[in-house]
């Protein structure tokens, strides 16, 4: 599943509780399922930023170039104005995109 194709509110939207905990049943599972889906993205989208910018990475320290260097501005403000890995991980959740098993239910 790519954060990359859903589209979230970049802004945050007041939710009802109950159409959070529909699918669980419980709100604090499902928090729970959002908080670590959000972690996911987070890492991912640190990871893919870390990869862009460590091509801009210069050994020498001239002023002139990092002033002039708009490619990386661009790509700073492409993440900058991105949604938020929480905005992300809600709207997955609400769209029923994500897939979830708990340890307790597969026992039983």
């Amino acid at each position: 599943m790519s954060y990359k194709k859903n589209i979230a509110d970049a802004t945050t939207v007041t939710r009802d509780l109950k159409d959070v905990e529909a699918a669980t049943g419980n709100i604090y599972k499902a928090l729970a399922i959002i908080s670590k889906r959000a972690n996911q993205i987070s890492s991912e989208i640190k990871e893919e930023l870390t990869s862009k910018l460590s091509e801009f990475a210069s050994n020498s320290d001239n002023l002139e170039e990092i002033f002039e260097n708009r490619e990386q501005i661009e790509v700073s403000k492409h993440y900058e104005k991105m949604p938020k890995p929480v905005l992300i991980a809600i709207q997955e959740y609400m769209d029923g995109d994500l897939q979830y098993k708990s340890p307790v239910e597969e026992g039983k």
